[in-house]
């Protein structure tokens, strides 16, 4: 991205994070529902329902992802304890076993659809999504071809993607939505720029993490949510997390600081009321290396780096601290090697 574009995008981000207000949701991505040929994707109809179970009865309020963000962007002071589900690639399991379950507890959710393989064999088809939306199930863009755009290609391949998508959402929908999700949760700032500068309000990444009033809202976190990670426990303890709200970011892979294969999160936050001596940095579920160093203005400078070089496409960087009144507070940050295959 050439620097004029930079610092465009840069000062759109910062200008739409000053209007939130206080405030902050868990949000939750799903892909199959009780169909156990996909374990790493998919989540059993009992751990789905025991989610949707724990919800109704605490009075959580379970809104489609764009309407949440317009309850967190409003004057309001305060806002319900809210959660948001969101689906992506429309497989049929979530028609046949997931949509039914959201039916019954009286809730609704975000659905991303890539759509060259909607009709396809274990797919939703359009007559399917057409039904779902006109429910109240939110309709978001998940691309046509579902591709790796980080793989050395230039921006034209999202942008010719975004195109194909759009007219298929036009001839079955006759509308293009406004939310997008990016495929694999990969994303860039040039990829962001194209959504925020066309309309969109909002795009979802796969990083775990906490929405919060000054989340940017073209790399949104979402909890994912295969078996592995959907017990009731594990649901609630990230149901009831709060957000580390990092004012910068910066990943470094280059030059003796770090490398592609070894490179250092480096992340500034408010100090406030967290119990530094418990904070936890995890990569890809180990211990990490880790410096930190307050600043005089209660600026904390917290630098994470694994301690062998990484051989997976995608890692994530995991921040967890808890508050004085323990609360635990998370941040995540999922590094991307394009050279590696996935």
């Amino acid at each position: 991205m050439n620097k004029g574009l930079l610092l465009t995008f840069t000062f759109l981000i910062n200008f739409n994070c000053l209007a939130f207000q206080q405030g902050n949701f868990s949000a939750f991505v799903y892909h199959r529902f009780g169909d156990d040929r996909f374990p790493s994707t998919n989540i059993s109809l009992s751990n789905f329902e025991s989610h949707l179970k724990f919800l109704k009865e605490n009075n959580y309020e379970v809104q489609p992802l764009s309407e949440t963000l317009s309850r967190l962007n409003s004057k309001k002071k305060r806002m319900p304890n809210a959660a948001v589900i969101t689906i992506d690639d429309a497989y049929k399991s979530f028609y046949e076993n997931g949509w039914p379950l959201l039916k019954k507890y009286g809730f609704k959710a975000t659905l991303y659809v890539n759509t060259k393989t909607v009709g396809a064999p274990d797919y939703m088809t359009w007559d399917e999504i057409k039904e779902v939306a006109a429910s109240g199930i939110e309709i978001g863009n998940h691309s046509h071809g579902h591709n790796y755009f980080l793989n050395g290609r230039t921006i034209q391949l999202f942008i010719d993607d975004l195109k194909e998508s759009h007219l298929s959402f036009q001839k079955h929908l006759n509308s293009v939505p406004d939310t997008y999700a990016y495929p694999y949760g990969e994303w860039n700032e040039e990829m962001a720029y194209v959504l925020d500068t066309i309309g969109y309000k909002s795009a979802a990444a796969q990083n775990s993490g906490v929405v919060h009033t000054n989340s940017e809202r073209f790399s949104l976190p979402r909890f994912p949510m295969p078996d592995a990670y959907a017990d009731l426990d594990q649901f609630k303890q990230k149901l009831q997390v709060s957000a580390i709200e990092v004012t910068e970011s910066k990943m470094i892979s280059s030059g003796y600081l770090g490398s592609m294969s070894r490179p250092r999160l480096k992340v500034w936050f408010k100090e406030k009321h967290f119990r530094l001596d418990q904070l936890q940095c995890f990569i890809q579920g180990s211990p990490a290396q880790k410096s930190i160093t307050v600043e005089r203005n209660d600026l904390v400078e917290l630098s994470v780096w694994p301690k062998n070089k990484l051989n997976k496409r995608r890692t994530l960087f995991t921040i967890t601290v808890p508050d004085v009144n323990g609360i635990w507070h998370w941040y995540s940050y999922s590094w991307v090697i394009p050279s590696i295959e996935n």
